[in-house]
């Protein structure tokens, strides 16, 4: 962590220069520390972006005790309502890696989830915290019901990624009237080892952190992963059924100040 106290403000971007701080977060975490790259990214000036950042809300975490009061922590958003409206895409980022149909027919409140990411620095302490308490202050205005997004391993070995993907898949399958599942043309199995085999405490220590995150809450997984050659990633994609959510999971969530 910085020597000095950080000093939070948890906002919704309200400006160009908001976004821009939002995108050298980005930029930084998935591009130069994970390898990732995409057709919009400006590497002239250390900026990940792509043509859905101007349809979504971005909920974004400054410290104003470090120099230039960078953004330390991101989350991209956007609510199913707006779907195919003047301000909104056609369709979520996420439905070109999984079919949503059965999210987007169940006549539910949707938020999709995306791009979350912290600065190195303040991983393992109260910045995902704030971020979260945003997320859920955001989740109760807006009367949302099922959140769902891709979450992401790093590296694109899914031998090498196996058991932890095999546990998601025997320990955390999204019920049926939930499960989405991946496209087609892109599925790939997460059903890789029989459970029996799987050493559960070495596979969950592979579990990312956000991952196993929104798996306390009481989350869930699709069906399938989607090996993201471009990002250098395998993704996964999570749901949270807020119906389900436990009075203790939503302290938790709802527990970051700011």
């Amino acid at each position: 962590m910085p020597m000095t106290a950080p000093e939070f403000e948890l906002r919704l971007a309200q400006s160009d220069a908001d976004l821009i701080a939002a995108q050298r977060l980005r930029y930084d975490v998935f591009v130069r520390e994970l390898g990732g790259d995409g057709p919009l990214v400006d590497h002239e000036n250390g900026l990940e972006r792509d043509a859905f950042d101007p349809f979504y809300d971005h909920l974004i975490l400054f410290d104003h005790a470090r120099e230039g009061s960078p953004a330390v922590g991101v989350y991209r958003l956007l609510r199913g309502e707006k779907l195919n409206t003047p301000d909104g895409p056609d369709h979520f980022y996420s439905e070109d890696e999984y079919d949503l149909s059965i999210l987007k027919n169940s006549g539910r409140k949707l938020l999709e989830l995306g791009r979350s990411c912290l600065h190195p620095d303040y991983r393992g302490g109260a910045a995902m915290m704030h971020l979260w308490g945003g997320l859920a202050r955001y989740v109760e205005e807006h009367g949302i019901e099922i959140l769902f997004g891709v979450a992401s391993f790093h590296g694109t070995d899914v031998d090498a990624l196996k058991a932890p993907l095999s546990l998601l898949h025997h320990r955390h399958l999204a019920p049926e009237a939930i499960r989405v599942r991946a496209q087609p043309n892109v599925y790939q199995s997460m059903d890789l080892m029989p459970e029996s085999e799987i050493d559960r405490p070495a596979a969950m220590r592979a579990v990312p952190a956000l991952i196993k995150g929104y798996l306390r809450l009481g989350g869930f997984v699709g069906e399938g992963a989607f090996v993201d050659h471009v990002f250098n990633t395998t993704d996964v994609c999570l749901i949270i059924d807020m119906s389900l959510v436990n009075d203790r999971s939503r302290a938790i969530y709802a527990g970051g100040k700011t």
